[in-house]
């Protein structure tokens, strides 16, 4: 079986065929972090970690770089209205970030780099390209002569005299054309800035990404990927300016996941509908929302509700409870029954199935569908009079193999109650006590990760749901 997926370059299906047998190089666009991700932010992490994790239960090895953009126009907006500096809110929020994305399942990145940290690469990029002529300075800002790339528009399928209409230049723009971007912003009085051939500035928001694929994965990557908002223009000026400047394909296949909807309205705060995964993960187990978010095939649009959440919450719990089931009538039986062989072939079929229809572009919706109807054949096998240790043992280690590679967990995360809040809360005083801080920190970060707050006072250690 050959894995095929959906390349928005070509608008098909292809066969997945990468650059060098049995590794894949991917790049997947990450937050800018200048506040908690929203429910929206959190598809893509989810969608493109299973790809990842499929790719390597298929047998690849996989480079997965995921960028942070810690410094643009949002990030020092917020720094003005909070009184930070940009670099404050930039390590708050990535913290967040993986706090949030870890509780969903998410394994880290090979490597996450950041803007911030990539400022000699990005400069080098952009010297290039104007020593190729596809680049110019003006007042300070560089800017991309998008009209020299001549297959503008390839990716979202726009023609460049479709993009033009509409467009002007407004008396004393920098730009020569008004379809041309920003490579390089110079710095405004008071912002935050790099040094640089063109003088103090910042780079764009496209240009990060090129620079930053190119040094962890080399000029061409097997697979780029993203929110479908970010088709037009990002990733399309990624490929502009990254062709321009090597002259090779910048990446072979491009994936892009779907819009998510509130309600069926588009999520917008104006809406008064905005969702952060930090505010939903106080109220649900993560690993829930990661389910409902792989429920839908990951380029359809996906509709997000609290009834949807608790019909999907009904579901996941069906399959953890046939899996418990097995698990406890594995450890309270007799082995009365003959190894069924009937039985371990269907076990493996479901396996096959799986496999067959992840293969056809990671459709995680019909993958699901074959975990329900394992679950539904489980309850069947365990109604029957006798069972076999084998088939028994085959069902729990295929409900474990699969699961794995969707991330989610077949144990549903447990609340802790009061009582045991107070009684770790003694055993982190008594730890203190006898200076093993070790175990201390060891607690506070367990209550931590089950969203309870500890709040060290001169009355004793007070506690908080977060």
């Amino acid at each position: 079986m050959t894995i095929h997926l959906f390349n928005t370059l070509t608008r098909q299906k292809e066969k997945f065929v990468p650059l060098e047998e049995g590794k894949v190089k991917m790049y997947v666009c990450g937050p800018t972090v200048y506040n908690y991700i929203h429910i929206g932010n959190a598809r893509p992490p989810i969608v493109f970690d299973t790809v990842r994790r499929y790719l390597e239960y298929r047998g690849y090895e996989v480079n997965y770089v995921s960028n942070f953009t810690d410094v643009d126009d949002k990030l020092i907006k917020a720094a003005k209205e909070l009184g930070e500096d940009v670099p404050t809110i930039a390590e708050r929020f990535i913290e967040a970030y993986h706090e949030d994305v870890s509780a969903l399942g998410c394994k880290q990145a090979t490597v996450h780099p950041r803007v911030t940290e990539s400022m000699d690469i990005i400069i080098e990029f952009i010297e290039a390209l104007i020593e190729k002529g596809y680049a110019y300075e003006s007042g300070g800002d560089v800017y991309y002569r998008t009209r020299e790339f001549k297959e503008y528009g390839k990716l979202s399928h726009q023609p460049i005299e479709d993009l033009q209409l509409g467009t002007r230049i407004e008396v004393g723009d920098k730009k020569q054309d008004a379809l041309d971007f920003v490579l390089w912003k110079a710095a405004k009085e008071g912002e935050i800035y790099w040094e640089s051939p063109w003088g103090k500035g910042r780079p764009g928001w496209h240009i990060e990404c090129s620079a930053m694929a190119r040094k962890y994965l080399g000029d061409t990557i097997d697979i780029h990927a993203g929110g479908q908002d970010l088709s037009f223009p990002h990733h399309e000026n990624e490929i502009a300016q990254s062709e321009a400047l090597t002259g090779k394909t910048f990446a072979k296949y491009w994936l892009h996941n779907g819009y998510i909807n509130i309600d069926n309205e588009k999520m917008s705060k104006s809406l008064g509908n905005f969702v952060l995964v930090h505010d939903i993960i106080k109220k649900h187990d993560p690993q829930l929302l990661r389910f409902f978010m792989l429920s839908v095939h990951y380029r359809h649009p996906i509709n997000y509700n609290e009834e949807l959440l608790q019909s999907t919450k009904n579901g996941l719990d069906r399959i953890r409870t046939a899996y418990e089931n097995l698990k406890h009538r594995l450890d309270n039986t007799a082995d009365l029954a003959t190894d069924d062989m009937e039985w371990l072939q269907k076990v493996e079929e479901f396996k096959n199935e799986f496999i067959k229809v992840m293969d056809d572009d990671f459709n995680t919706a019909n993958a699901i569908s074959v975990l329900f109807d394992m679950a539904k054949q489980a309850n069947l096998y365990l109604n029957g009079k006798n069972t076999s240790e084998k088939v028994l043992e085959a069902f729990i280690a295929q409900f474990e193999e699969l699961f794995s590679v969707i991330g989610v967990s077949l144990t549903a995360e447990e609340e802790l109650l009061d009582e045991e809040i107070e009684s770790l809360i003694q055993q982190r005083i008594d730890a203190r006590k006898n200076r093993d801080f070790a175990r201390a920190d060891e607690i506070r970060d367990e209550l931590k990760a089950k969203n309870i707050i500890l709040e060290d006072t001169a009355q004793g250690t007070r506690w908080k749901r977060g």
